[in-house]
């Protein structure tokens, strides 16, 4: 005999199921896309830094009527310490920046120097160029100081790339609402980053291009940052060598050594 009392909690019992495997599925879908997206973070941070590292360098400095290009090397201990020395033109030559954690200092040879960066000028270019201060500090901590989600894939300079929307923690005092970084799916390279400001405009890009084996490791050895709001500006850096996991401590990191280094 037909049951409809039987049929109808049957039925409510299979909605009560089905409805709670689909939570259940969407709920792992966005853990697993959440750990992905720091996973992939990390990879790339990783690629790209390393441990410690020392890296010779240029950077050319685009203006609309005239363009400036500096030599560097630059010493390395992820993610808090960085030494970088100018080798030319002669009239910079000495002159050193040194990154401990969240302070910088720079020496200038001339008038033989070393003066600590106030926080007030963090947000200053560093030599003239379109990166600032805090860029410096903040380069390698991306991974911690932001909140990354995996909000799609792309193509990027023909490459097929994971789109990464990272919003800055709230206690990182990060002048940027939000970061979206393209990197690669198959090798991890980061090969763009869309800087935005706290009314959602896209304010710079820093592109990277050029890929090559270089220290053991296939990464972009030319880089370009581009502000949006300065027509004609750009600053460009070019790998000449790197080394990863380089024979240094933190000791190295010292304004004594600001001096000596050569």
């Amino acid at each position: 005999m037909f049951n409809l009392n039987f049929v109808k909690k049957t039925f409510w019992k299979t909605m009560k199921k089905s409805k709670f495997i689909l939570f259940l599925s969407i709920l792992i879908i966005k853990i697993s896309f959440s750990q992905s997206a720091i996973e992939i973070v990390r990879k790339s941070q990783d690629l790209l830094y390393a441990k410690s590292s020392y890296v010779e360098m240029t950077m050319t400095i685009v203006k609309p009527n005239w363009q400036r290009k500096l030599g560097m090397k630059v010493w390395a201990l992820e993610p808090d310490y960085a030494l970088i020395y100018i080798t030319e033109p002669a009239r910079d030559k000495g002159t050193v920046t040194l990154k401990r954690k969240n302070e910088i200092w720079n020496y200038l040879p001339n008038v033989q120097k070393i003066i600590k960066i106030p926080p007030s000028m963090m947000n200053q270019s560093w030599m003239g160029s379109d990166f600032t201060n805090d860029d410096l500090v903040r380069s390698s901590s991306y991974e911690n100081d932001y909140t990354h989600k995996l909000i799609g894939e792309d193509k990027f300079g023909g490459y097929d790339c994971y789109k990464i929307e990272s919003i800055p923690k709230p206690n990182a005092g990060i002048v940027w609402s939000k970061v979206i970084t393209y990197i690669t799916k198959n090798t991890f390279m980061q090969l763009k980053a869309e800087f935005y400001d706290e009314d959602g405009n896209l304010i710079k890009n820093f592109i990277g291009s050029e890929i090559k084996k270089m220290g053991g490791r296939t990464i972009p050895t030319k880089w370009e940052m581009i502000p949006l709001d300065k027509l004609g500006n750009k600053t460009i850096i070019e790998y000449q060598k790197i080394e990863f996991n380089i024979n240094i401590n933190e000791s190295f990191f010292s304004q004594q050594n600001m001096m000596r280094i050569r």
